[in-house]
C-alpha cells in the first residue's frame, strides 16, 4: 500500500507545547481522527482512540516519559511507537507522519490504517529454537503472556492448556452484560493463535513435574517446557449451606462462560423471573444490575451495611446501592443466609432463599457471588511448591515462583510483593482482570529480556453499576479515612466524584465516577510517588493540576 497525505481540519500549524496533545479530524475520511502529542520537542501522530473499548485518548493522560494512558481503564501506549505498554488493550496504535505546508497540516499514511484506528498485532510465527513456554490457563494472565511474548519477539513454541474450550475471552463482560456467545466475547479468533504458532490444548492439568519440566493433563498427555507460566485463575466459591451448595438446580456461580450460559438459560428471554443474588461484591451487583435491566425482579443479599463497604466505604457503597435501586434492584444488607429451599412446583430446583432473620425471598434462580479461591488443586501434592494458606503461590517481583527456576505464577493464584502506595513490598493477592494481564505482560517481558527489571504497574479496576466506576491502587494495610470530592447525589443523576482512600496522611487508592481521567492521573502519580497527601487534598488540591515527574519510582 502507498502512503498518501490527508489534510487535518482546522489546523494551519501545529501549536503544541511539550506535554500537550490535540485531536484532529481528517478531511476525506468519515469519522477519521488522529491524536497529536508533543514529547521532548517532537510531535507524534497516532490513532485517536484506545484499542480496548474506544475511549478518546485526547482525554487521557500524557506523561513526560512518553506514555499516553486511556482515561477509562488505564490501557497505556508508548507514544513513540504506538505499542501497548499496559493492559487491558491488546492492539497497538498506528503511527503516522505529519507535514506542515502552505498554511495547513497533513498526516501521511495509508488510508486503511487511518480508518482502522488500530494496528493489528502481527504475531505470525512458525516456532523455532529450543525454547518452549507452557502456559496453564487461558484467562487474562495467560492472554497477557501470549500477547507479550509474541509482540516482544519470542520465536519459541507456546502451548496453552486450559479447561475452557474456547480462546481467551473478555471475562469482564460475563458479569457486566451476561453475554453468552463465545464469539462475541473472544479477544482473538482461533486462526489468530494458529497463525502465531500458539497451540491451544483443551484439558485440565493434573500434575506439574518441576524436576523433569513436564506438565501432565488428566487425559494422560505430557507437555515439556523450558519456561512455565502458571495462570490457572480462580474458581468460584459456593456456600456450604443446604440448597445452596450445588444440591438444588438453578443455583449458579458466575465465573465462566458456561456459568453465564446456564444463568441466561434459567432466566429466559422474556423477563419476569425472581432472581436472588447472594453477595454484594462487584460480581453480584453487576449481574444483578444486568438482570434487572432485562426485566427480572432482583434481590441482592449482603453482609455489610452498604455494598463493597470494606473496599469502598459506606459513602461510596451507598452510591452504588442507590444506582442499582434506581434500576429496580432490592437490597437486603447486614443479612445472613440460612439456607435455600426446594421449589414446590419444580422438583429439584431452588424455590426460595431464607435469611437468618426469618425473611424468605422467593427465587426462580440464585446467583452466588461469594468470592473465589485460587485454582491450584493440581499443585496441592507438589512437594516442590509450598502453597500459601489460601492456596495461592508465593512469587517475587518478577512473578517467579520462589525456589524454582523458569517457573512463574500470575493472576488470581499469585501472591506477590506490592510496592504501590502503602505496599512497602507487602505480599498481596489481587483478583483483578487488569492485574492478571499486566502480570502476564511482565513475565513475557522478563522472558524476552533476561536479566531485565520486571515491568511494575499500579492495579486498576472498573465496574459497570449503573454508572462507570474507576479504581486504582490497593489498600493492603486498610484505610482509615475517605475523602470525597464532588457530588454523590444519585436521585438527580448528579453522581460525579473522586474518592481518596487514605492511611494516615498517604493516599493508597482512588475511586472515581464520571470524573475521567482522575483515576488515570492518580495511577500515574502513584507510579512516580507524587500523589498529594491527605492534608493537601483537604486544602483543595486538584490532582489534575499536579505535574507528573519524569522519573518512575515503582
Amino acid at each position: 500500500m502507498v502512503a498518501s497525505e490527508f489534510k487535518l481540519k482546522g489546523l494551519t500549524s501545529i501549536d503544541l507545547k511539550n506535554g500537550q496533545k490535540q485531536e484532529a479530524e481528517i478531511e476525506g475520511i468519515e469519522k477519521g481522527k488522529v491524536l497529536l502529542a508533543k514529547i521532548n520537542d517532537e510531535v507524534h501522530v497516532m490513532s485517536a482512540n484506545c484499542t480496548h473499548y474506544g475511549a478518546p485518548l485526547v482525554k487521557g493522560v500524557l506523561t513526560p516519559d512518553g506514555r499516553i494512558t486511556c482515561p477509562w481503564h488505564g490501557a497505556c501506549f508508548k507514544v513513540s511507537t504506538g505499542d501497548v505498554e499496559d493492559a487491558p488493550a491488546l492492539d497497538p496504535l498506528h503511527k503516522f507522519e505529519v507535514v506542515e505546508r502552505d498554511g495547513a497540516v497533513y498526516v501521511k499514511g495509508e488510508e486503511s490504517a487511518l480508518k482502522a484506528g488500530r494496528r493489528t498485532l502481527n504475531i505470525k510465527c512458525k516456532p523455532s529454537g529450543q525454547e518452549k513456554v507452557v502456559i496453564v490457563g487461558n484467562g487474562s494472565g495467560g492472554l497477557g503472556a501470549i500477547e507479550g511474548l509474541r509482540a516482544g519477539g519470542f520465536k519459541g513454541a507456546i502451548t496453552v492448556i486450559s479447561k475452557e474450550n474456547h480462546p481467551p475471552i473478555d471475562r469482564t463482560k460475563l458479569s457486566k452484560a451476561l453475554m453468552t456467545d463465545a464469539g462475541q466475547v473472544a479477544w482473538r479468533s482461533e486462526e489468530f493463535y494458529k497463525d502465531g504458532g500458539v497451540e491451544m490444548v483443551n484439558g485440565a492439568v493434573s500434575e506439574v513435574d518441576l524436576e523433569k519440566k513436564k506438565v501432565k493433563t488428566e487425559g494422560g498427555k505430557e507437555y515439556e517446557y523450558t519456561k512455565l507460566i502458571l495462570a490457572s485463575g480462580g474458581k468460584a466459591n459456593m456456600l456450604p449451606l443446604q440448597g445452596l451448595k450445588g444440591d438444588l438446580g438453578n443455583v449458579f456461580p458466575l465465573r465462566s462462560l458456561q456459568d453465564t450460559q446456564n444463568i441466561m438459560k434459567a432466566a429466559g428471554d422474556n423477563g419476569g423471573k425472581k432472581v436472588v443474588v447472594i453477595g454484594s461484591s462487584f460480581i453480584g451487583m453487576e449481574a444483578g444490575n444486568a438482570l434487572a435491566g432485562k426485566g427480572h425482579s432482583v434481590d441482592i443479599i449482603g453482609m455489610e451495611k452498604e455494598p463493597m463497604e470494606r473496599v469502598m466505604g459506606q459513602a461510596v457503597g451507598a452510591v452504588l446501592r442507590k444506582l442499582l435501586e434506581k434500576n429496580g434492584v432490592k437490597f437486603h444488607m447486614e443479612a445472613q443466609v440460612e439456607k435455600g429451599t426446594e421449589s414446590k412446583s419444580s422438583s429439584g430446583k431452588i424455590g426460595s432463599v431464607q435469611l437468618k432473620d426469618g425473611t424468605t425471598l422467593e427465587a426462580d434462580l440464585v446467583i452466588e457471588g461469594v468470592g473465589i479461591k485460587p485454582s491450584t488443586d493440581y499443585l496441592q501434592k507438589n512437594s516442590s511448591i509450598s502453597l500459601e494458606k489460601d492456596g495461592s503461590v508465593s512469587v517475587d517481583e518478577s512473578f517467579a515462583v520462589k525456589g524454582q527456576k523458569d517457573v512463574y505464577a500470575i493472576g488470581d493464584i499469585a501472591t506477590y510483593p506490592y510496592h504501590g502506595p502503602g505496599g512497602d513490598g507487602k505480599p498481596v493477592r489481587i483478583e483483578h482482570w487488569d492485574v492478571a494481564q499486566n502480570a502476564g505482560r511482565s513475565v513475557a517481558h522478563t522472558i524476552n529480556n533476561p536479566g531485565s527489571k520486571p515491568k511494575a504497574f499500579i492495579p486498576v479496576f472498573w465496574s459497570a453499576v449503573g454508572s462507570q466506576l474507576r479504581y486504582c491502587g490497593h489498600t493492603p494495610q486498610g484505610w482509615d479515612d475517605v475523602i470525597i470530592q464532588g457530588e454523590t447525589d444519585v436521585s438527580e443523576g448528579k453522581q460525579s466524584f473522586v474518592a481518596y482512600f487514605t492511611k494516615g496522611d498517604e493516599v493508597h487508592a482512588v475511586a472515581s465516577m464520571m470524573k475521567d481521567p482522575y483515576m488515570t492521573q492518580s495511577a500515574e502519580l502513584m507510579r512516580r510517588q507524587n500523589m498529594p497527601s491527605k492534608a493537601d487534598l483537604n486544602k483543595g488540591v486538584d490532582i489534575m493540576e499536579v505535574s507528573l515527574p519524569s522519573e518512575v519510582k515503582i
